[in-house]
């Protein structure tokens, strides 16, 4: 009598049927809604292929030290992550451009440069030689960010300087050149520095992740203007390799979904923070615009601070900037 033909099946076949697994990290903490979305797709991801590709989601920290997901990206420790392009300063000094910045797109306009007007495609010309691939639909724009939460009352440009503020990205180096003294915190540990007083007033994100944070709590003062970070602009990355095995059905699910949530969490955070912005008043804050020769200041300066690195930074920068800046004048003039 013949054997079963399961029990004659090669080892190797068999082993073909068995998932795909991936190790997915955000860079923030559980309760801030960009590691929540992050979740919420890779379970998504998980779920759309069937089990084909299992993509296990680990909060910001939990694998390596925050900010350093794209290390962990390059050599395949992660083979995805979600996380701020200007957390890489220390790679490319073109990854501020694509960040949070002075001068930057707004929202919508950065989505739409980064999928349609070749962002993707120089961010990824940028990380050439680095084993970290993105791809159109990856990045999600968010509102702008919160200017400052601070404890000190801002009234006009002088009290910017000395102002003990965390400050990340080519915005802290600005406001550093304009007399703040700038320090880089991890998000998780924003709330304790200002309690013991190590800061004064802080950068964060939307003002919907912020509530979120419980930031009412460590500062009287939410001072809101787009000029410091127009955007707070989120990227899916992915281990090159990694990604060049996936089955190509696979690869069109993961660009689906990436795409889907992106634009969701863009969506949702600014319905969000028009809801937060009365959640802090309620609070006891004060919601406050920022004083206009503080953001005039802030132009000037963040003109004169790119100037300068366009001209002795590599190509790449000026590439990226000038892309930026020429579809800023289009969108502007179209809209």
């Amino acid at each position: 009598m013949a054997a079963p033909v399961a029990a004659t099946m090669p080892s190797a076949a068999r082993a073909s049927d068995r998932p795909i697994v991936w190790k997915s990290s955000g860079h923030g903490p559980a309760s801030d809604p960009s590691q929540i979305y992050h979740d919420m797709l890779c379970n998504a991801i998980t779920k759309a292929s069937g089990g084909r590709l299992e993509v296990k989601p680990f909060v910001g920290g939990s694998i390596v030290p925050a900010y350093k997901e794209l290390d962990a990206v390059d050599q395949n420790v992660l083979q995805m992550a979600y996380t701020c392009p200007m957390y890489n300063l220390d790679k490319w000094s073109a990854a501020g451009l694509v960040s949070s910045r002075p001068g930057g797109l707004p929202g919508e306009a950065l989505r739409s440069w980064f999928n349609f007007g070749g962002g993707a495609e120089l961010l990824n010309k940028m990380m050439e030689g680095y084993n970290v691939v993105t791809f159109p639909g990856a990045l999600s724009p968010l509102p702008q960010e919160v200017f400052f939460h601070s404890k000190v009352r801002l009234d006009s440009l002088d009290d910017i300087k000395g102002l003990k503020a965390r400050c990340m990205g080519d915005g802290g180096e600005i406001l550093k050149r304009m007399g703040a003294a700038t320090v880089i915190i991890p998000g998780g540990e924003l709330y304790e520095a200002m309690q013991r007083g190590t800061i004064d007033a802080f950068e964060y994100s939307t003002l919907a992740s912020n509530w979120r944070m419980h930031f009412n709590e460590v500062a009287k003062y939410v001072y809101i203007s787009p000029t410091r970070a127009p955007s707070d602009p989120q990227v899916f990355f992915f281990n090159k390799d990694a990604w060049d095995e996936l089955p190509e059905d696979l690869q069109t699910i993961v660009q689906g979904q990436v795409a889907k949530f992106t634009q969701d969490q863009h969506e949702y955070l600014v319905v969000e923070s028009i809801k937060a912005m009365d959640e802090f008043r309620k609070a006891g804050n004060e919601v406050l615009r920022v004083p206009k020769d503080i953001e005039v200041a802030l132009n000037e300066e963040a003109d004169k601070f790119y100037a300068e690195k366009s001209e002795f930074e590599p190509p790449i920068f000026a590439e990226i900037y000038d892309s930026m800046r020429k579809f800023g004048h289009d969108y502007a003039e179209s809209m």
